[in-house]
């Protein structure tokens, strides 16, 4: 069961709970905000983000973690800007549906 908990995101503990990172950066894309929030996971920064947009009225988020782990929090930083540019490019607002 442990082995499913962390590929599934409930094992280590190191993971912030939803709402409780607080950005180290923010950018605007084609009318998006991302925002880096990795997070240190077992002595490195993993690659994590929100890309947001208000749609109608409504601020919509589409949270993001990917595999990618760095040593520095710069690094960690700048790859998950890409991560959520890279996101807005591909699937813009459906990414929210």
């Amino acid at each position: 069961m442990s082995f499913l908990k962390k590929l599934f995101g409930g094992g280590g503990g190191e993971a912030p709970e939803a709402g409780s990172a607080k950005p180290a950066k923010q950018v605007e894309h084609k009318g998006f905000l991302i925002s880096a929030t990795p997070y240190k996971a077992e002595g490195q920064y993993q690659t994590c983000g929100i890309v947001s947009k208000e749609v109608d009225g409504v601020l919509k988020e589409h949270r993001f973690i990917r595999a990618d782990r760095f040593a520095g929090l710069d690094d960690a930083v700048d790859i998950s800007i890409k991560k959520g540019i890279q996101l807005v490019d591909e699937q813009g607002e459906r990414m929210f549906g």
